[in-house]
């Protein structure tokens, strides 16, 4: 029976892996290099990743492209058994892809992608749009929504930001993030650095650090000065991480969240 794009068809293996096809065109690229063109990916979910990766049918991978690996790195990925080296575009890559136990999943081909910089393929595309970090989860939404609520952004007990007319956005899995008019934040207590990370849902973003002294972690201010459609209402506003400044919200001061980020966040 075919699928349908209404239909939700998640599977899950004895290893505990979930994963179901997606309708998405999917290519990938080493340098110069086509390695993945695939019409039938698999999105995959590994228990101890909070984002999916793309499997391939072997028949749509370079797999002439692909040798056994030298040095196989078993525990890298659930249960995984073959490793493969790749040699494409600027040389050859160890444990660049690698294959599942499961029977569902035993034709197909993974790569890296998610946390591996220059471990994998380095662009990939679903349809025509280049996507980063890792596939979208179409099982995720991220909603940009102006509003007309008062936030208001401490540091310390300085006030940093007081603004009526934040965009929220709410991601799956996250806490609500505030963006904010550039002219009712204290840029000026901040100053940029050379930090840019990207995300797939929302594209590539610059960042500022606190000046002063204090227990603040540095890039503590993101901006996406162009940011993917989906979320275009965010564009030039700024944000600041909820893990680590007081933000408080018609009058509420909110609690620290504890998130994958916070981890990362230290003076």
């Amino acid at each position: 029976m075919p699928l349908f794009p209404t239909e939700r068809s998640v599977r899950t293996t004895p290893e505990g892996i979930l994963w179901e096809p997606s309708e998405r065109w999917v290519r990938g690229r080493r340098g110069d290099v086509t390695v993945v063109d695939s019409r039938h990916p698999l999105l995959v979910w590994e228990p101890a990743l909070p984002v999916p990766c793309y499997a391939f049918p072997r028949e749509e991978v370079r797999m002439d492209l692909l040798r056994p690996a030298r040095n196989p790195t078993p525990g890298r990925h659930t249960g995984s058994q073959v490793f493969y080296d790749l040699d494409a575009g600027d040389g050859s890559v160890e444990n660049a892809a690698w294959t599942f136990p499961a029977d569902d999943l035993a034709a197909h081909v993974a790569f890296e992608w998610f946390l591996r910089e220059r471990s994998g393929l380095d662009h990939w595309y679903e349809e025509d749009e280049e996507i980063f970090v890792h596939p979208r989860d179409p099982h995720k939404r991220v909603d940009a929504m102006p509003s007309s609520r008062h936030v208001r952004v401490e540091i310390d007990g300085t006030v940093v930001a007081d603004t009526s007319a934040p965009v929220l956005l709410f991601e799956t899995g996250l806490p609500t993030r505030y963006y904010l008019p550039r002219e009712d934040v204290r840029l000026d207590l901040f100053e940029p650095t050379d930090r840019s990370t990207r995300c797939p849902y929302k594209g590539i973003a610059g960042y500022w650090t606190w000046r002063a002294e204090g227990d603040v972690p540095g890039n503590v201010v993101w901006s996406y000065a162009e940011p993917l459609a989906a979320v275009a209402p965010i564009k030039g506003l700024l944000a600041f991480y909820n893990e680590a400044v007081d933000i408080t919200v018609d009058g509420r001061r909110l609690p620290r969240p504890v998130t994958p980020f916070t981890a990362g966040l230290r003076p």
